[in-house]
C-alpha cells in the first residue's frame, strides 16, 4: 500500500511538472509578445504610459514564468533527492537563481512605465536624461537574461544527469536534455561576450522542455526507478529506456 501511495505521489508530481513546463513556455511567449509590442516601437517612451496596462500584463506573465522556474526546483526536490541529495539541492538553487534574474528582467521592464510618464511631462534637457536612463535598463536586460539562462543551463545539466543515471525518463530524452542545456550554457556565455548566438542556443533546450512537459503529463516518470529504490536494488527495468 505504501509503495502504491508513493507511486501515485510521483505520478502527480510528474503531471504538475509537465504542466508547469508547458505553461511556462506559453506565458513566456505571450509575455514577450506584449513587452516587445510596447518597447519595440519607435520612440516608445512617448507611448509607454498609454500602453502601460499591456506592458504590465507582459511583465506579470514573465513573473509567472519566474515563479514556475522556482516551482520546478521545489517540485523535483523529493524526486531527485533519493538519487543525489547534492545535485537535487544544486538543481533547486540554480532554479531559484534563474527565477531571480527573470524577476530583475521584469523590474527593468516595469521601470519603463514611470520613466515614460516622466518623459511626457519633462522639458528638453530632462528628456535626454530619461532617454539615457531608459536605454540603460533596456540594454541591461540581455545581460540579466544571459546570466539567468546560464543558471537554467546548469540546472538542466544536473536534472538530466540524474534523469540519465536513475532512468527517471528514457535515456535518449536525458541525453537530448544534456546536449540542449550544454548548448545553452556555452551559447549564453558567448552571448555575454557579444557573439549574438544566444537566441540560437536556446532552441534545443527550449524544444526539450516542450517535449518533456508533454511526456511527463502523458507517461510520467519511469516507475522502475522508484520500485528499485524502494526494494533496495539498483537495477531499473530497461523497458522504458
Amino acid at each position: 500500500m505504501k509503495i502504491k501511495e508513493e507511486m501515485n505521489t510521483y505520478r502527480t508530481t510528474a503531471t504538475v511538472v509537465g504542466i508547469v513546463y508547458l505553461a511556462g513556455f506559453v506565458v513566456g511567449l505571450a509575455g514577450t509578445g506584449l513587452i516587445q509590442s510596447t518597447l519595440g516601437a519607435p520612440d516608445y517612451l512617448s507611448t509607454v504610459s498609454a500602453k502601460s496596462i499591456m506592458l504590465a500584463g507582459g511583465a506579470i506573465l514573465w513573473l509567472m514564468a519566474a515563479a514556475g522556474d522556482a516551482a520546478h526546483g521545489i517540485l523535483m526536490l523529493p524526486v531527485l533527492k533519493p538519487h543525489s541529495e547534492r545535485l537535487a539541492s544544486g538543481y533547486l538553487a540554480s532554479r531559484i537563481i534563474d527565477s531571480v534574474f527573470l524577476s530583475i528582467h521584469v523590474l527593468f521592464v516595469l521601470l519603463q512605465i514611470p520613466i515614460g510618464s516622466a518623459y511626457l511631462k519633462a522639458g528638453a534637457p530632462t528628456t535626454f536624461s530619461l532617454q539615457a536612463l531608459s536605454t540603460i535598463f533596456i540594454q541591461a536586460i540581455p545581460y540579466v537574461d544571459g546570466l539567468g539562462w546560464i543558471a537554467l543551463g546548469l540546472a538542466g545539466l544536473m536534472l538530466n544527469y540524474l534523469f540519465y543515471r536513475a532512468r527517471l525518463v528514457p535515456r535518449w530524452i536525458a541525453i537530448w536534455g544534456l546536449v540542449g542545456y550544454a548548448i545553452i550554457c556555452c551559447g549564453m556565455v558567448s552571448e555575454l561576450m557579444g557573439t549574438g548566438l544566444g537566441l540560437v542556443s536556446e532552441l534545443p533546450g527550449g524544444l526539450w522542455e516542450v517535449f518533456v512537459g508533454g511526456w511527463l503529463i502523458v507517461k510520467g516518470f519511469n516507475a522502475s526507478a522508484f520500485t528499485s529504490q524502494t526494494t533496495g536494488t539498483n537495477q531499473p527495468a530497461a523497458a522504458n529506456s
